[in-house]
């Protein structure tokens, strides 16, 4: 039996360690602005990304190979020496900053405050996708490839709470879905897709009214990024978590 599920806040990433996800296919989403810039930085040449969830583990990781570039925020801001004992990151977390003069040819670690912890409560699916706006369209195109029974997809929230950017995206993916998974879909992707269905013409204004999206447009030199990470389709390629820890393109 087909499955097309939502999880909307981190307060069920608990409860998903404890699944048996099997074969399923995990989509995540941090829209402000994790998955965005992972994917915005495979598009200009990086040539994997690593996910760690402690500022201690991306330390460790340039420690083993100086060639890593360590980018990740805190707060929303990029990680500072105050943070590090001594270590200014290379990048924060905004898409704009992952350039090809800066990232092509590169290996990330990245570290952020609910994007990454939503990958990592996926590890032990099948297969787990970076789930953006960016890459939306080739996103659906890999599962609908596939066809795969379990479809599931994670917001990463803000804080334990549930964030509008991100249900909107896992709704636009449900409405890319729709037909193959409507007759698997539970409740929470009727809900995200219906939330989704309501603004789609105005994106910016629907996501921009959202607590990341007002805290990120009260900043001017973040404010660009709202509407950076609202664009649909910029990207032609799905994006995965593999075996090894790496994100790459797929």
């Amino acid at each position: 039996m087909k499955t097309l599920e939502v999880l909307f806040t981190p307060a069920e990433f608990d409860a998903l360690a404890r699944r048996e996800p099997g074969d399923a296919v995990c989509v995540v989403f941090d829209i402000f602005r994790a998955t965005s810039t992972m994917v915005t930085a495979l598009a200009n040449g990086a040539t994997a990304i690593i996910p760690v969830a402690e500022i201690s583990e991306a330390l460790a990781l340039r420690q083993q190979d100086a060639n890593i570039l360590l980018a990740g925020e805190r707060d929303g801001l990029r990680i500072r020496a105050a943070l590090t004992g001594g270590i200014d990151f290379d990048l924060g977390n905004s898409p704009r900053e992952f350039t090809k003069e800066k990232v092509a040819g590169k290996t990330i670690a990245i570290t952020t405050t609910n994007g990454t912890r939503a990958l990592r409560a996926c590890a032990r699916a099948g297969t787990v996708l970076i789930g953006s706006f960016l890459n939306l369209r080739a996103t659906a195109d890999f599962i609908l490839e596939r066809r795969p029974k379990a479809v599931l997809l994670v917001c990463s929230g803000t804080h334990e709470q549930a964030a509008l950017e991100d249900t909107l995206g896992a709704g636009a993916l449900c409405n890319l879905l729709w037909r193959e998974y409507s007759s698997a879909a539970a409740d929470s992707a009727l809900m995200a897709q219906q939330i989704f269905q309501r603004g789609p013409n105005n994106m910016l204004a629907a996501a921009g009214i959202s607590r990341n999206g007002r805290r990120l447009l009260s900043q001017p030199e973040l404010r660009e990024d709202v509407a950076f990470c609202l664009r649909r389709d910029t990207c032609k390629f799905a994006a995965a978590l593999g075996a090894d820890g790496k994100v790459r393109v797929v």
